[in-house]
């Protein structure tokens, strides 16, 4: 390899500060009135009408334009793959939702005919979900609990769960927090508030997924063991459920644990097998339909649930059900919980929508997003779903088995239709112990984010940090309390980064206009009598007194000690002068009686007498000549930002020691000029544009002072 020629280069210019800046390169001040942005964001014409109109129903954008040729081969393949997948998902998850299995398959169907109407992400599978369906299982099981459904029978002189009064009204609870959690969407995202999901770093998102992964696999200990604990709510609910499960294993069905452990195997061993032939096979195999079949075959012909009380699915009618408005005296009860699954949802499809956006080359509309969401859960609420998000399974096999675009998932719509409508009621004995272990092995992803922590403590132990406490507030609080408190927990890691940023002092690299924390870098050197200051953090209330001090520290300045040793200095000079005025005072009243005949002898002593001596103070040689405050990581000023620097250039000028900044960007020098940071004192010619312009400025100024300090200073009367 050559090496590198180092190529140098001159520049011949005068230093430059903002004011010379701003008159070189002709600011301009010209700024649209927020009336005029108004009026223009309001003005419509036949391009911007036709623009409109396509971007909120993206499907007439790309339909027409739809290849035959080239998509529909792969889209029928991905269709039929992806919709096989529905079944036993949605009946899986429908569990989770604490509401009966035909209602995932509703939630298979209804929202993903909405969402590729007004979907912008061509590869996303929208549908049911774990993270939310255990979610919605919490405010059903919370709202209609069992305690609630419990009705005496005089044959047994035993009380029993009404099972059906039970199941619609958690439909009914599902369906209100679904549709309020859609018009959230959709109001969030006309408000343009598509970027409220960058609060949800992923490090979080991991986190949680993980955490509410937990939360699934607990909620489904009942049907692997054949037992019935007692829900519990609010915070700790986890714990106290595995306690009662744990004490309540004893009453284990062996029937029902026998079932769910085959199936767990069985569905385990042809997923390895569907990862070792991945390459090989045009489509994975359907294991979890295989598996739902060969289950629903067997319990059949075996009479699982009457000879061994296997708990089975139960009755699926056939058909959609017609629109019903959502309980609105339920919305009160709801809206926390709509809310949190509103940010979950649209977090989780709008993070894999932009994996695949970024593979393929196209954009995804994180506003359009949001609508399209919204619009999926609230029109899926009036048909009795429950609230949907985007599966990472399902999306994985629709892409790799060659699906382009959303009309893979309206076939796969279409496969769950065809099942409602004639194939739905010949899996009414399937055992839910089926349903409970397709849900484990779906989560083995989930579960392979453990491994995050490691990596994330080489990479970055803030990021582990936080992955850690979302895990951990979501397991031990609800996973929307848990999602709540993980944010907060987030923001709070960001603030305290701000409070503890890295304080540094430059120096220069030899021979060039380049400067580097002097800490890190064995060649760079400090420019004599000049402190270059520089913070890795914005500037503003929570940092600014931390701010000060770290300047002090750096440069050796004892700022609060030297003023006030100035200020006792002053005062103890002014208490001199006023004793030498009231004694020269008093000489010349008696001067002037002894010499009343000489009255311009006598005034000539008073002016003698009242004269003093003045010297030019020289600087402390110890202090540097100039600090020069390096802004470039500063973003934003507050008004404790722009008064700390007000002080800061106030107190170490009072000393003789020259503040000046550099690196601001323009939204800081309005911040600056805003907060009165300017006077008749201070101007811009304190700014400016690089650490260089400021230290050539400092050393021109030191060597004014130094050829002043060789002059002779003369005594004044």
């Amino acid at each position: 390899m050559e090496e590198r020629r180092r190529v140098g280069y001159y520049v011949h210019r005068e230093v430059l500060d903002e004011g010379k800046v701003d008159q070189l390169a002709e600011k301009s001040d010209v700024k649209v009135p927020f009336a005029e942005k108004i009026r223009e964001s309001l003005r419509c014409s036949g391009p911007r009408l036709k623009s409109c109109m396509l971007s909120s129903v993206p499907v007439l954008s790309w339909l027409p334009r739809y290849s035959l040729r080239d998509n529909a081969i792969g889209d029928l393949i991905s269709g039929i793959s992806v919709g096989i997948m529905h079944l036993p998902q949605g009946m899986a998850y429908a569990l989770l939702a604490a509401v009966p299995p035909v209602f995932g398959l509703y939630s298979s169907f209804y929202p993903i005919l909405i969402y590729f109407i007004f979907g912008s992400s061509k590869h996303i599978s929208v549908g049911t979900y774990a993270v939310m369906s255990v979610m919605i299982g919490g405010v059903t099981e919370r709202l209609a609990p069992d305690t609630n459904f419990m009705m005496y029978v005089n044959a047994t002189n035993q009380s029993m769960v009404d099972v059906l009064a039970r199941d619609t009204e958690r439909v009914k609870v599902a369906a209100a927090v679904t549709f309020l959690s859609g018009l959230f969407q959709m109001l969030l995202g006309l408000v343009q508030f598509g970027f409220v999901v960058t609060y949800l770093s992923e490090p979080l998102v991991r986190g949680y997924t993980t955490g509410a992964a937990i939360h699934v696999i607990v909620s489904q200990l009942k049907y692997t063991f054949g037992i019935s604990p007692k829900r519990h709510s609010g915070s700790f609910a986890l714990i106290f459920t595995v306690i009662e499960v744990c004490y309540l294993v004893p009453e284990t069905n062996i029937g029902t644990l026998v079932v769910s452990l085959v199936s767990i195997i069985g569905l385990i061993m042809v997923k390895e097998l569907n990862t070792y032939l991945g390459k090989k096979l045009p489509v994975p195999i359907p294991v979890e339909l295989l598996g739902i079949i060969i289950a629903t075959v067997i319990s059949w012909q075996v009479n699982l649930e009457g000879k061994y009380g296997v708990e089975v699915v139960g009755e699926i009618p056939s058909g959609l059900q017609p629109p019903v408005m959502p309980t609105a005296s339920l919305f009160g009860q709801v809206i926390g919980d709509a809310f949190a699954l509103s940010v979950v949802g649209y977090g989780i499809a709008i993070s894999l929508g932009r994996i695949f956006a970024l593979k393929y080359g196209y954009k995804v509309d994180s506003n359009q997003e949001l609508i399209a969401l919204g619009l999926s859960n609230s029109i899926g609420g009036v048909f009795q779903c429950f609230a949907i998000s985007c599966s990472m399974s399902r999306t994985m096999v629709q892409e790799s088995t060659g699906g382009k675009t959303q009309v893979a998932s309206a076939l796969s719509a279409m496969v769950i239709l065809v099942i409602m409508l004639w194939i739905g009621a010949l899996f009414e004995e399937l055992p839910k112990a089926v349903l409970a272990a397709i849900i484990y092995v779906n989560l083995n992803g989930m579960m392979k984010q453990f491994m995050d922590i490691p990596t994330l403590w080489k990479s970055n132990k803030v990021d582990m940090l936080v992955w850690v406490a979302t895990l951990i507030l979501t397991v031990l609080f609800n996973p929307d309390m848990g999602l709540a408190a993980s944010i907060a927990f987030s923001m709070l890691t960001v603030i305290f980064r701000t409070q503890l940023p890295k304080y540094s002092l430059l120096g220069q690299v030899p021979e060039t206009d380049i400067y580097r924390p002097v800490e890190n870098y064995n060649q760079v050197n400090e420019i004599p009598g000049v402190v270059i200051f520089r913070s890795s953090a914005t500037l503003y209330f929570a940092n600014a007194e931390m701010y000060q001090d770290a300047l002090a520290e750096k440069s050796g300045i004892d700022i609060t000690k030297l003023i006030s040793q100035k200020k006792k200095a002053e005062a103890k000079r002014l208490r001199k002068e006023k004793k030498e005025a009231r004694k020269a005072k008093k000489d010349a009243k008696k001067n002037a009686q002894e010499l009343e005949g000489e009255p311009d002898s006598s005034e000539n002593e008073v002016e003698k007498g009242v004269a003093t001596v003045e010297e030019g103070s020289k600087p402390d040689s110890t202090l540097p000549r100039a600090i020069i405050l390096e802004l470039s990581p500063v973003n934003f000023l507050d008004t404790v930002g722009v008064k700390t620097l007000r002080n800061i250039q106030k107190d170490y000028g009072d000393i003789g020691v020259e503040v000046v900044l550099c690196g601001c960007q323009t939204g800081v020098i309005e911040n600056l000029e805003s907060g009165g940071f300017f006077s008749e004192k201070v101007s811009k010619a304190c700014l400016f544009s690089s650490i260089h312009d400021a230290v050539l400025h400092c050393q021109t100024d030191r060597a004014k002072i130094n050829k002043d300090d060789e002059e002779v200073q003369s005594t004044h009367f």
